[in-house]
């Protein structure tokens, strides 16, 4: 017996309550994320609002509050202070109790008003969505109910559940602990799979952070951001404008010197720079653990150095736990080829990190920093040099 005003055959249930949940889904990649958290696009003022009004009925999630605590954790990236971090809180609470961690911060004051800024503030925010959140979900139940009878409540709790299961739980959780790293910003951040299809393109998360501030969150041709096709859309009907998007990365094989064009490239592609740092010297470092622990340091535990190096070839070694730290720093003491690539790679990430000086002397310090590659013997940091000068 049915109770709504839609019969579906039995399929058609599960294919409306996906198609709900994507239109969710994408508000939330185009409208929370790249428009309002980032600002990488402007839309128009019919889509900006369809897609607030939509996420008020389907999440009750306020646009200040998830744009101040998603801000505060880029800002906090993996410290004491990130809202839902798995390296602190764990995988599995951030992915299941996600939203628990959300609440609990938008609770903060402080948080809000140090990151909730340039978020709606007009009458509708203030007297409706941000006032009465509950309405708008119950709203939606009440819409369900009519529409498809009583397998409309089923829909309805799938609903609920999606955003702060995927969202919340599966791209903060996941998206931090499992995946491949195409960039080495100092995070873990990983790309969960290379088809943004089912989360909106959320799942390519390490490149999130890599650029943060780009609509398009794919970088190879092979991996697909479904909300970047949503926006292509968008900008077709002219509802949207993209104003910001990761630049390509470009390559001039002929280089053989440095230049400011060269240091504005590695600045601008820093964790593609790193990420190709520590490909091309995992093999050597690797090798050299081996070596010490055969003849020059037999106490040392090689599979925890192993992964002690590969985590600080992607990361600073600051940012790594406490017994990562210990290890390396063992290996460090016994090894001249290991403190020579750290010291290169601390080197290399100082040269962005100098913004007060002259361009002309970090130019000068980048020749040296090649230099010193071509004379250290090792023939994959000679072999980095060689490709790093032809960043154009």
């Amino acid at each position: 017996m049915h109770f709504g005003l839609l019969s579906l055959p039995w399929w058609g249930y599960p294919l409306v309550t996906l198609g709900l949940t994507h239109v969710t889904i994408a508000s939330v990649t185009i409208f929370l994320h790249r428009h309002q958290a980032h600002r990488a696009l402007d839309l128009h003022p019919i889509a900006s609002h369809f897609l607030r009004f939509w996420l008020w009925l389907t999440t009750g999630m306020v646009t200040r509050e998830w744009v101040a605590i998603h801000r505060k954790h880029h800002a906090k990236c993996e410290t004491p202070e990130d809202p839902h971090s798995p390296q602190f809180y764990g995988v599995w609470r951030v992915l299941l109790e996600g939203a628990e961690l959300y609440r609990s911060e938008a609770r903060k004051a402080a948080t809000l008003e140090r990151y909730g800024h340039g978020t709606p503030h007009d009458w509708i925010e203030r007297n409706l969505y941000a006032k009465h959140v509950g309405l708008g979900i119950g709203f939606m139940l009440a819409i369900d109910l009519v529409l498809f009878g009583p397998i409309g409540l089923s829909i309805w709790a799938v609903q609920m559940l999606w955003v702060p299961f995927f969202a919340a739980g599966v791209i903060n959780g996941i998206g931090h602990y499992w995946g491949y790293r195409t960039y080495a910003p100092n995070d873990t951040s990983t790309n969960i799979v290379p088809w943004g299809i089912l989360i909106g393109g959320e799942e390519l998360h390490n490149n999130h952070h890599a650029y943060v501030s780009s609509a398009r969150l794919s970088s190879k041709w092979w991996e697909i951001d479904l909300g970047w096709v949503y926006i292509r859309l968008l900008v077709a009907l002219r509802l949207a404008r993209v104003r910001r998007v990761a630049p390509k990365i470009r390559f001039n094989p002929a280089r053989t010197g440095c230049d400011a064009q060269t240091l504005q490239a590695i600045s601008t592609h820093r964790y593609h720079v790193l990420a190709k740092f520590a490909s091309t010297l995992r093999k050597t470092a690797l090798g050299e653990i081996r070596t010490l622990r055969a003849r020059a340091l037999p106490g040392l535990n090689e599979a925890k150095a192993k992964e002690a190096l590969k985590h600080w070839l992607q990361r600073e070694a600051g940012a790594l736990p406490a017994r990562e730290r210990a290890v390396l720093h063992q290996a460090l003491h016994a090894s001249v080829l290991l403190r020579t690539v750290y010291a290169m790679r601390q080197d290399l990430t100082a040269l962005w990190s100098r913004s007060a000086i002259p361009e002309e002397q970090l130019v000068k310090q980048l020749e040296d920093w090649c230099r010193r590659a071509d004379q250290s013997g090792i023939r994959a940091l000679q072999e980095f040099s060689g490709k790093l000068r032809c960043y154009a």
